[in-house]
């Protein structure tokens, strides 16, 4: 998961950095919304595919995608320190949902201890962007 996240950090900054020397124009991020939001439809309806708790975390999975996705447009489209931010906070929130979400298959002491590492990952990753001077 971590190492996925970190990919998705590494493509996400890539892409951002490239697009940032180029001005989006208002065309362009309106293409770009709705390919996110077509997106996230696709992915919602591969998620209708599962059952139980697997179902649960791809939603999460797919929402989490989406709403890093648009902050990552809004970074594009108008670059800016509390855009940035915004990016950081909406890949700290995914990561906490998915993770939470994955805890549900666990039971007892298990389920406990994962929501435990979760909650302080989750912590973790918001004194980091604190930490961050924007």
């Amino acid at each position: 998961m971590k190492k996925h996240l970190l990919m998705l950090a590494i493509a996400s900054s890539c892409l951002l950095g490239a697009q940032a020397s180029n001005a989006m124009s208002k065309d362009e991020y309106k293409a770009a919304k709705e390919k996110i939001e077509a997106d996230y439809k696709v992915d919602k309806a591969q998620c209708d595919t599962m059952k139980d708790n697997a179902k649960d975390v791809c939603m999460k999975e797919a929402k989490g995608k989406e709403n890093v996705a648009k902050a990552e447009l809004e970074q594009s489209y108008e670059p800016s320190a509390s855009h940035q931010r915004k990016v950081a906070e909406e890949k700290v929130d995914a990561m906490y949902a998915v993770a939470k979400e994955k805890c549900d298959d666990q039971k007892g002491a298990e389920k406990t201890a994962c929501e435990k590492q979760a909650k302080a990952d989750e912590a973790k990753g918001k004194a980091d962007i604190k930490a961050m001077k924007m």
